[in-house]
């Protein structure tokens, strides 16, 4: 039996109707500092450690194999490999050795990145949900130990086979999608979805919807994990917590609203905040441009609609209205320069203590 399934985690138990709370890292931080926090999550009972994968960052599987190897109950999770600059045979290498590290804890989602970043590889990304489906289709094969003669629209593999035996054949593969397009083909071939920050609530409910229609539609089983990222900012002053979370979100929601310009899909998922109209997106935006901190930039409904912050008891109520819409899993991004003593606090009222 994998060593995750022998501990339970924060959400799991203490307060049943909160979703699974997990922690993002990334190539972003020092690999030091995230194995660091990987500890600190796992003595805290959190569910996993996230670690997503931007281009041109660090990549992350020395980190997430040095956490993988100094602990023995917290998941090991990599959001997202994309195929255009690790191509599926070589995903499910990785992923097949990283998960024999981590003793059947290791867990992967599969998207296709943001093309902007692959084009100034030289590479095209003009087929986003045609590589996705050849990565999955070949990866998940892989891990089976079959022979992949597989040839796709965009990714290929011809006579290939693990050299290995996968510890677990049948590692769920999760998918990133935000489009409906996408999200209906994650219903049709994934194991989970992954959902970006900057999708508020009302998107998950919506986008769970899109997910499970198509499972029904294509007669497989619904996806059961839904795994969202989100920043976290909790202190034991809320005005505090707001702060923090208004100085992430703007640094977050520039770019994300200048990729809505090229990506409709990416302004869709940001226009289902509901308390918020494309003309308050816009006026933030641009006195964000113009340099205006954060914290006046950006009202209230800016928080509540895209982060989880407050006092605890905030934080929770809000992480309930995700599991209400759908997410089985939050991965949190704590805010602040020290996040050891927020992912404890919050751990701990998640588990009803202090």
């Amino acid at each position: 039996m994998p060593l995750a399934e022998t501990t339970w985690s924060v959400g799991e138990q203490g307060v049943a109707d909160l979703p699974k709370l997990s922690v993002r890292l990334s190539g972003a931080i020092d690999p030091r500092q995230c194995l660091e926090l990987a500890r600190i999550a796992e003595a805290n009972r959190y569910h996993s450690v996230w670690f997503a994968e931007n281009a041109f960052a660090r990549g992350v599987l020395p980190a997430a194999s040095a956490c993988a190897a100094a602990t023995r109950a917290v998941g090991i999770g990599i959001g997202v490999f994309n195929p255009y600059n690790r191509h599926p045979t070589l995903m499910a290498m990785e992923i097949g050795a990283l998960d024999e590290l981590a003793q059947g804890r290791a867990r992967l989602a599969i998207g296709s990145g943001i093309a902007a970043p692959t084009e100034r590889m030289g590479l095209h990304a003009d087929r986003p949900l045609a590589a996705v489906r050849d990565a999955i289709t070949i990866v998940r094969a892989m891990l089976k130990g079959e022979e992949v003669d597989y040839a796709g629209a965009v990714f290929s593999a011809r006579k290939v086979k693990l050299d290995f035996p996968a510890l677990r054949p049948d590692m769920p593969l999760l998918m990133a999608a935000r489009g409906e397009q996408a999200l209906a083909l994650c219903g049709r071939i994934a194991d989970g979805l992954i959902i970006s920050n900057m999708c508020p609530a009302e998107f998950t409910q919506a986008a769970v919807a899109v997910v499970r229609e198509a499972a029904r539609q294509a007669h497989r089983p619904v996806p059961a994990e839904v795994v969202q990222y989100i920043p976290c900012a909790v202190r034991l002053d809320r005005a505090e917590a707001y702060g923090l979370a208004k100085a992430v979100l703007g640094d977050m929601l520039a770019s994300f609203w200048s990729l809505g310009e090229h990506v409709p899909a990416a302004k869709a998922a940001l226009l289902r905040a509901q308390a918020l109209s494309e003309s308050d997106f816009a006026t933030a935006v641009a006195r964000l441009r113009a340099g205006e901190r954060a914290t006046e930039a950006l009202d209230d409904r800016f928080v509540e609609a895209f982060a989880i912050a407050g006092t605890a008891d905030d934080a929770l109520a809000q992480a309930r209205r995700y599991a209400n819409a759908g997410a089985s899993e939050l991965v949190l991004t704590f805010a602040g320069r020290r996040p050891e003593p927020d992912m404890q606090h919050l751990a701990n009222a998640a588990r009803g203590i202090g």
